[in-house]
C-alpha cells in the first residue's frame, strides 16, 4: 500500500536526522552528503504519494470509456446495410428515431485497410470515407420504415457544404448523426444534414443528397 511504502522510504532515513541530538554528536550533521541522502528519500516519498494520486488504472479508465447502450449491434446494422468489410464502415447505432435520425459509431483502428496506403507514415482515415460513412448512417435511417421498405439500393446524389476540421487517425471513435430534412417520395430523393465528433470536437459536417433506386 502507499502508506506501507511510504512508512518504509522513510525508514530508510537515519532516526538521528529527526533528533537534536545528531547537531550536537555529529559536527557533519548539515554536510552536504548527509542533505542530499535526507532530500532524495523525500523526493521518493513525494514522488510515491503524488504517483498514488493520479494512477487511475485499467478498471477506472475503463468506466471512463463505458459506450451507451446499443440500440443497433453490428448484425443489425448488417441487415438493413448492404455494405460489407472493408467498405462498412459503421459499427454500431447508439441512438435512432425513425424516419428522422440515427447517431452511429465507427471505431477507428490501426487494422483499416485503408491505412495501408493513406498514409504509411502518418495514417489519416480519408475525408471521402468520412463522408461515407456518415452516409452509412443516413442509409440506416433512409432504408427504413417510414421512409421505405428496405428493398432496393441507396446512392449519393449530391454533398453541399463539406468542411473538415481535424484528422481522424487511429485510435479515435468517429460519433456521426445524420438527420432527415427533406425526403420526395414520388422522386426517391432523400435530404440529410451531418455531422461528426472524436473526442467531443466537430471533425467533420455537411449536407448530403440520396437517390433511392428499386
Amino acid at each position: 500500500s502507499v502508506t506501507t511504502k511510504h512508512e518504509m522510504l522513510l525508514s530508510l532515513i537515519p532516526s538521528a536526522f529527526h533528533t537534536p541530538a545528531m547537531v550536537h554528536t555529529y559536527p557533519g550533521y548539515q554536510s552536504f552528503a548527509a542533505r542530499s541522502r535526507y532530500d532524495a528519500v523525500r523526493m521518493d516519498v513525494a514522488e510515491s504519494v503524488a504517483e498514488a494520486d493520479t494512477w487511475n488504472g485499467a478498471e477506472k479508465w475503463s468506466e471512463s470509456f463505458k459506450d451507451p447502450e446499443t440500440v443497433f449491434a453490428i448484425e443489425r446494422v448488417k441487415e438493413i446495410l448492404p455494405h460489407r468489410y472493408p467498405f462498412l464502415l459503421v459499427d454500431k447505432v447508439i441512438e435512432f428515431e425513425a424516419g428522422k435520425r440515427a447517431v452511429g459509431v465507427k471505431k477507428v483502428t490501426a487494422n483499416e485497410e485503408f491505412f495501408n496506403g493513406h498514409f504509411p507514415a502518418r495514417p489519416i482515415m480519408p475525408g471521402v470515407l468520412q463522408v461515407e460513412a456518415m452516409a452509412q448512417v443516413g442509409g440506416i435511417v433512409a432504408l427504413q420504415e417510414p421512409i421505405t421498405d428496405g428493398k432496393g439500393d441507396f446512392f449519393f446524389a449530391g454533398v453541399n457544404n463539406v468542411k473538415w476540421r481535424r484528422p481522424v487517425v487511429p485510435g479515435d471513435t468517429l460519433v456521426m448523426e445524420m438527420e432527415l430534412t427533406a425526403f420526395k417520395a414520388r422522386f426517391g430523393l432523400v435530404k440529410m444534414k451531418g455531422v461528426a465528433y472524436v473526442d467531443g470536437q466537430k471533425v467533420v459536417e455537411g449536407d448530403f443528397q440520396f437517390a433511392m433506386v428499386k
